[in-house]
C-alpha cells in the first residue's frame, strides 16, 4: 500500500484550514490586540495548516476512507481525540473553560471539513 497524498487535496485542505481559521478567530478575537506575537505567528499558522492537511490526507488514505462522509468520520475522530487532550489540560486549570470551548469547537470542525475534503478527492 502506498501512501501518496493527493496534491490537490493537499492544497486545498491547507487553504481551507488557513480560511477556516482566518474567519473563525478573527470572529472570536475581533476585540483583542493582534499585534501581540508579530508575523512570526502567521507563519506558524501556515506551517500548521499545511502540516495538518498532509497528516488528515495521510490518515484518510490509509484508512480507505473515500468519500464525503467517511474522510468526515476520519477527520471528526481526528477532532474528538484533539479535544480529550484539551480536556485533560482543562481539567488541570492549564486552560479557562472559555479557551477550551473555543479550541475544542475550532478542532472538531476544521478536521472533520479536512476529513471530508480528502475523503472527497480520495
Amino acid at each position: 500500500m502506498t501512501l501518496d497524498v493527493n496534491f490537490p487535496a493537499f492544497l486545498a485542505g491547507a487553504v481551507l484550514y488557513m480560511i477556516y481559521g482566518g474567519v473563525y478567530y478573527s470572529i472570536l478575537l475581533r476585540k483583542k490586540d493582534q499585534e501581540d506575537g508579530g508575523p512570526g505567528k502567521y507563519v506558524a499558522a501556515v506551517l500548521v495548516a499545511f502540516i495538518c492537511s498532509a497528516l488528515v490526507g495521510i490518515l484518510v488514505q490509509a484508512t480507505g476512507s473515500g468519500g464525503f462522509t467517511s474522510g468526515a468520520f476520519v477527520g471528526g475522530l481526528i477532532g474528538i481525540l484533539i479535544s480529550i487532550v484539551y480536556l485533560k489540560n482543562a481539567l488541570f486549570g492549564l486552560m479557562t473553560k472559555q479557551m477550551f470551548l473555543i479550541a475544542i469547537g475550532d478542532h472538531l470542525v476544521v478536521f472533520t471539513l479536512l476529513g471530508a475534503l480528502h475523503g472527497w478527492f480520495l
